[in-house]
C-alpha cells in the first residue's frame, strides 16, 4: 500500500475537461464564429468559469448579437445539444484510474462544475462510490467556487486541497489563494487556455491524466507544505 500524503486532505476536480471530454468550447468556439464574431483569448475570459448569465452575456456581446445573456444561454445548450449527438460525452481516458490513485493516497475526492448535480449524476453516477459526499458541487452561483469548496463545503485550509482544472481563470484564483493546482487545458485547437494558464504562471500542466501520478502527487504535497506551488 502507498503511504499516504501529508499535506493535502481533498482533491477537487473538475467535471467538464478533466473527467469528461471538454464538449463546451467547441459550441462556444462555433456559436461566436458562426455569426460573425472573433474568437479571442480575452472572449474566453468573459465566458469561461463563469456564471452562466455572465458567460451568455459574454457569448452574445462576442458574437454581437442583440440578445440578453438569458437568450444567448437558450441558444448555446440548444447548439451544444446538437453537438453531442455526434460528440458523446464520455469520460476522458485515465480518470477513473486518477480518481482511484487520488484515494489511495489518502485524498477525500469531489467533483465540481457549472452544471446541476443531474450532469453528475448522468455522466459520473455510477463510479460515485469514488467521490466522498456532498460528491458534486455545483458552483454556478459562486465560480470559479475555490474558496467556497475548500472553506465552505469542506472546512479545510488552503494548502489542504489540491485543485485539478482545464481553465486558466481558476489557476489565476488558485494562484492568488495559494492552493495547490494541477492545469489540464483544453486541446481543441482554437484553445486559448494552455497559453493563458502558463501566463498565469502554472507550474504544473498536464496533457493526460494519466501524467497525474504519484510521483506528481507526492510533489505537490511537498510544495504544499513547504507553500512553494506557484513559487520556484
Amino acid at each position: 500500500m502507498a503511504d499516504k500524503l501529508q499535506q493535502l486532505r481533498l482533491a477537487a476536480v473538475n467535471i467538464d475537461g478533466v473527467l469528461l471530454n471538454d464538449t463546451f468550447s467547441p459550441v462556444i468556439h462555433n456559436f461566436i464564429v458562426s455569426r460573425g464574431g472573433e474568437y479571442t483569448a480575452d472572449v474566453e475570459r468573459s465566458i469561461f468559469s463563469q456564471p452562466q448569465l455572465v458567460g451568455g452575456q459574454g457569448m452574445a456581446n462576442a458574437a454581437r448579437v442583440p440578445w440578453t445573456a438569458q437568450e444567448a444561454i437558450d441558444v448555446y445548450f440548444k447548439e451544444r445539444e446538437e453537438y453531442v449527438r455526434d460528440h458523446p460525452v464520455q469520460l476522458l481516458d485515465g480518470a477513473v484510474d486518477l480518481l482511484r490513485r487520488l484515494r489511495a493516497l489518502g485524498l477525500r475526492t469531489v467533483s465540481y462544475g457549472g452544471l446541476d448535480a443531474s450532469h453528475f449524476d448522468r455522466y459520473l453516477g455510477e463510479h460515485a462510490d469514488l467521490f466522498d459526499e456532498p460528491r458534486y458541487v455545483c458552483t454556478n452561483d459562486f465560480r470559479p467556487g475555490l474558496r467556497e469548496i475548500t472553506t465552505e463545503v469542506f472546512g479545510l485550509e488552503y494548502d489542504q486541497v489540491l485543485f485539478i482544472d482545464d481553465v486558466a481563470r481558476v489557476a489565476e484564483v488558485a494562484r492568488a489563494l495559494d492552493i495547490p493546482f494541477i492545469g489540464h487545458p483544453s486541446s481543441f485547437e482554437h484553445s486559448f487556455q494552455p497559453q493563458l494558464m502558463r501566463e498565469a504562471g502554472t507550474r504544473h500542466i498536464v496533457d493526460s491524466l494519466h501524467a497525474v501520478d504519484d510521483d506528481l502527487l507526492r510533489t505537490l504535497d511537498a510544495e504544499a507544505a513547504a507553500h512553494t506551488v506557484w513559487r520556484d
